[in-house]
């Protein structure tokens, strides 16, 4: 009767044992795929926070599109910029939309009390595309500035059109009516410049900007 008793208990020690076994076994063999199933989500995230940003996927070089559509206020801020007119001087501020060379444009008319000016600034990209302006001359001594030689004068000019250099402009000075005076031009990306500059202040008192593409 003890002997059977202890080989019953045996024989269900051994039942658990195996058992626990096969439950570990069963534990073990799931974890790889339960590291793999984590592991998926955490490549796929990796992938996605990346560097690029969807205009560098689809191609283009960001780095290099600096140009880019202006409204009315913008296009206005740079005929004010380009003329070195504080836009507290300027008056009877026209401006509306219109075609030059093919090319849409803001058509920009203001005046000041020491003269008049016209821009055509292109809505795509903020270029400007025509000017005209005239300072009248009894106003370059109160406007202020200092003397510039030829030298300088040429990359003034050069600095009011984007990427045009002082080696592009010609220049040559006269005299007029008992004032000397710097006269000029500079083509650069189809546009003819002439201008007057005026030797004492630096300042250019006729300019004119023409779209010849």
């Amino acid at each position: 009767m003890f002997s059977i008793q202890k080989k019953s208990a045996r024989i269900l020690l051994a039942c658990v044992a195996l058992s626990f076994m096969l439950s570990a076994c069963g534990t073990a063999s799931g974890s790889p795929d339960q590291a793999g199933g984590d592991s998926a989500p955490q490549q796929s995230i990796a992938q996605g926070s990346g560097t690029s940003s969807p205009d560098q996927q689809l191609g283009f070089d960001i780095d290099h599109a600096d140009t880019q559509p202006v409204d009315q206020e913008a296009a206005l801020a740079l005929a004010f910029e380009n003329a070195s007119v504080p836009q507290e001087d300027a008056y009877h501020v026209q401006i509306k939309q219109d075609t030059e060379g093919g090319i849409p444009v803001y058509k920009i008319e203001f005046e000041t009390q020491y003269g008049d000016y016209d821009f055509e600034v292109s809505i795509a990209d903020g270029r400007i595309v025509g000017a005209d302006y005239e300072v009248d001359e009894e106003w370059l001594d109160t406007l202020g500035g200092s003397p510039v030689t030829l030298e300088e004068a040429k990359d003034l000019v050069a600095a009011k059109v984007p990427g045009a250099d002082g080696s592009q402009v010609s220049i040559r000075q006269e005299a007029e009516d008992g004032r000397d005076r710097y006269e000029g031009r500079l083509y650069h990306d189809e546009i003819q410049y002439e201008f007057e500059m005026d030797p004492k202040t630096g300042i250019i008192f006729d300019w004119n900007a023409d779209l010849r593409g």
